[in-house]
């Protein structure tokens, strides 16, 4: 189970996306929003793929 601080970690990540979201509504409306999802996806797919620091593997 996870701590609270991951559990705040996590939070506060999907809080950040929802500010970005949101000001690309205000600056471009749809188009912007889809762009801004798009690249979401992205950060998100690039940190559920990317493997474990060497550093934690060598100890």
């Amino acid at each position: 189970m996870p701590s609270e601080k991951e559990l705040n970690v996590n939070l506060l990540d999907k809080l950040d996306m929802l500010e970005r979201l949101e000001m690309a509504d205000r600056e471009g409306g749809y188009e912007k929003i889809k762009q801004q999802l798009a690249f979401e996806k992205k950060c998100i797919e690039r940190k559920l793929y990317q493997k474990p620091p060497l550093t934690d593997s060598l100890q």
